[in-house]
């Protein structure tokens, strides 16, 4: 199984996307943002940091890089496409998924391990999970905050779209709590929080993100 995991100028946590891929199993695959061919990876990554700088809108740079072609036409075909964090907000720039990210309601950046609780894992992400499982991943970023309109909203949970909320505290100001959704498809997820620091208790926030990983390369094996 071949992840592809994309470098844009300002991507941080590239690396530790790849290696989390590696330690689920599978074999991590590095993609450039001018790239135009996605060489024959099974699923994508894209991973947090500040992309373009954040200049604009995070994520809305990002949005038209060469390698977001190939991947939007991908990820319409099927194609699992992971976004954590800024990945979450180019998805959203992208219109590969609803709503955007806001500045946090505090205006402050937040750092923390934060509870979820996962209720959608029918997703190519989230299947290792049980529906209504906590688990404590990892959230650092400045903004995250998740909205959308009323209508959205009450779509994505009437279709079962919200993949993750936040528990215990909201970090944010996301609405609803929401700290991650999913496309109609299921094979794009974004997600705030990061899962790619939660896969080795050498790191010591635990395992608990390890299931997004192992998730995608089960769906492939599948």
């Amino acid at each position: 199984m071949r992840v592809g995991v994309v470098t844009f100028p300002g991507s941080l946590d590239d690396v530790d996307a790849a290696r989390a891929v590696t330690v689920a199993g599978g074999e991590a695959v590095a993609l450039w943002h001018g790239d135009h061919d996605l060489r024959g990876v099974d699923a994508v990554v894209l991973p947090g940091g500040f992309s373009y700088g954040d200049y604009l809108r995070c994520g809305a740079i990002a949005r038209f890089a060469p390698v977001m072609t190939e991947i939007i036409a991908a990820a319409q075909e099927g194609l699992p496409v992971l976004g954590i964090c800024n990945g979450f907000q180019i998805l959203c720039e992208s219109h590969l998924l609803p709503g955007a990210l806001i500045r946090n309601d505090a205006r402050r950046f937040v750092c923390r391990d934060q509870r979820l609780r996962l209720d959608n894992v029918a997703t190519a992400w989230t299947s290792e999970y049980e529906a209504g499982q906590e688990v404590v991943i990892p959230l650092k970023s400045g903004e995250g905050g998740y909205i959308a309109d009323a209508d959205t909203l009450d779509r994505l949970e009437g279709e079962g779209r919200v993949v993750a909320r936040y528990l215990e505290h909201n970090p944010n100001g996301a609405m609803r709590d929401i700290a991650g959704v999913t496309n109609q498809r299921g094979n794009v997820v974004g997600l705030m929080p990061h899962p790619e620091h939660a896969v080795d208790d050498l790191c010591g926030s635990g395992t608990d993100g390890l299931g997004f990983f192992r998730s995608v390369l089960a769906v492939a094996t599948a």
